[in-house]
């Protein structure tokens, strides 16, 4: 299109066409070849720490005469994963070199996987969020790979440096790569999809998933189609936007992308084509993007088998073994929850956002019970009761001393009505540094809820009759219901805090209707 109609062109639609790739280190505890310790086992972020270039060995550093070894570890971890995704299995899979010279990487190639990765084509049906609708996502491929190094550009202190400074800690990290088509339409579902994915590796075991620490990092490829006043469509170029770590820089990456390569277009004519992809970093900051490199073609990397490693058979009882040890996923545990206890989107959230407190959230649910109504108590006990002392304290839910057991037989009592949430916060207080039962403890503190007609019967009459309460009493009768309160208050007094409050407002309207 010439310059000058382009120029004039007015764009109606812009419809995207977004593809990820997602890198997730697994926590396993060496690297990816050699048996170096490596930075995201699991419970390893004093390894973090370590030393530049301590974490390393011949076969990182890539000597002559040094020869990788496959972690088996990291291949288990990978179909776990793969299995979760819906993807197919391989029989057997081959490591390549994928050949290219970048300081980070010590060896000058990366060793990877081509036509033959570990997990093949799947699919993924995203659930709901508050956000989005469920949708589908084709998964191209999950492979295994090792991870580059990290390069510094300034020294210890902040000082700014004119050059490089390689640190190959990270270097051979297992890491897992998974793909998809371009089959995402809008920044909201690449975010919910990124959520939903770290929740799924973290659930498997195949990561700590700390965003922070690089455990997961996001590449957005991202293009669209131009529409046109006047019926032409312009498709613009590939852009991958490298390494984001937050989901927050996923959508501003997406969003800017989206915005700017119609204006590319417009100044530059911009159009998918051979040669047109680009690698373009994200700057949190100035929250857009910048030009890194243009985007190299599978044969520009020069992949080739790689000589010092054999291929791997996997064996399809193994599979079938992970196969049936796949734990419930996170979203399907917070769908149980809204559907079968009641509870809203952010509380069975929070349930399921650790694999730890999840684990133990269900442990208490099934502790109370049978009962739903016991159940729902169970859980609101560890939303409550566990998640207001665990923020007091800097522990997790399932560290406090309270078992699972304990907090069902709580959760028994509040459902049989012979705890109120008051005292049911009070026992589970005192059961942090006890072993006792919810009911000993109950029965021990003064704490057990009275709900026998005649006991009540005699405090509310009592209370009823005190001439303190005339005037309380005569409001109520007069249809001012807000001032059964005074009166339950005068109940509550007389029987030490243990009336069934429930059953007592009950037991004074009575009295007093008509």
């Amino acid at each position: 299109m010439p310059e000058a109609q382009r120029r004039a062109a007015t764009i109606e639609r812009v419809v995207p066409k977004i593809g990820m790739e997602v890198h997730v280190e697994l926590a396993t505890r060496t690297k990816m070849f050699s048996r170096v310790p490596s930075p995201a086992a699991a419970g390893s972020a004093g390894l973090e720490e370590a030393s530049p270039n301590s974490l390393i060995d011949p076969v990182t550093l890539g000597l002559p005469g040094a020869l990788p070894v496959p972690n088996e570890r990291a291949v288990e971890l990978s179909i776990r994963v793969g299995l979760a995704l819906g993807c197919e299995i391989a029989r057997r899979t081959q490591w390549d070199r994928k050949s290219y010279f970048y300081p980070d990487l010590p060896k000058g190639y990366q060793t990877s996987q081509l036509d033959h990765p570990v997990c093949g084509p799947g699919l993924v049906t995203v659930p709901a969020t508050q956000e989005t609708d469920p949708f589908d996502i084709r998964i191209t491929r999950a492979h295994l790979e090792e991870d580059a190094g990290k390069l510094s550009h300034e020294l210890p202190g902040g000082v700014k440096t004119d050059f490089s400074i390689a640190d190959y800690n990270r270097a051979g990290t297992p890491l897992l790569e998974i793909v998809t088509e371009p089959d995402f339409t809008s920044a909201e579902q690449c975010v919910a999809f990124a959520k939903w994915l770290r929740d799924v590796c973290r659930a498997m075991g195949a990561t700590e998933g700390v965003m922070q620490r690089g455990h997961m990092r996001f590449e957005p490829n991202i293009n669209a189609t131009l529409e046109l006043a006047g019926g032409e469509s312009i498709v613009t170029p590939i852009v991958e936007v490298k390494n984001l770590n937050s989901f927050r820089a996923v959508a501003g990456a997406i969003d800017y992308e989206l915005r700017a390569q119609g204006e590319r277009w417009v100044e530059a004519g911009q159009e998918m084509g051979p040669g047109a992809k680009s690698t373009r970093g994200w700057d949190d900051d100035k929250c857009r993007t910048f030009l890194q490199r243009t985007k190299e073609d599978a044969h520009d990397y020069r992949y080739f088998p790689c000589p010092d490693l054999m291929p791997v058979e996997i064996d399809p009882a193994l599979v079938a073994t992970i196969r049936d040890a796949l734990p419930e996923l996170p979203a399907q545990r917070a769908a149980r929850y809204r559907e079968t206890l009641g509870l809203g989107w952010k509380e069975a959230s929070a349930l399921t956002e650790e694999p730890a407190t999840s684990g133990f959230a269900d442990a208490c649910i099934r502790a109370a019970g049978e009962d739903v109504k016991a159940q729902t108590a169970a859980a609101n006990l560890v939303l409550q009761s566990g998640f207001k002392r665990a923020n007091e304290s800097g522990e997790s839910v399932e560290t406090l001393g309270v078992t699972p057991e304990q907090i069902g037989g709580i959760a028994l009592m509040r459902a049989q009505g012979t705890l109120s949430a008051q005292a049911a916060d009070a026992v589970f207080e005192s059961l942090r540094v006890s072993d006792e039962s919810p009911e000993d403890v109950s029965s021990r503190l003064g704490l057990v809820t009275v709900s026998d007609d005649g006991a009540l019967s005699t405090w509310v009459d009592e209370t009823l009759a005190d001439p303190k309460n005339a005037a309380s009493v005569e409001d109520v009768r007069a249809g001012k219901v807000a001032a059964v309160g005074r009166l339950m208050g005068g109940v509550m007094q007389r029987s030490g805090g243990q009336a069934d409050a429930k059953r007592v407002r009950e037991m004074i309207l009575e009295r007093l209707s008509g």
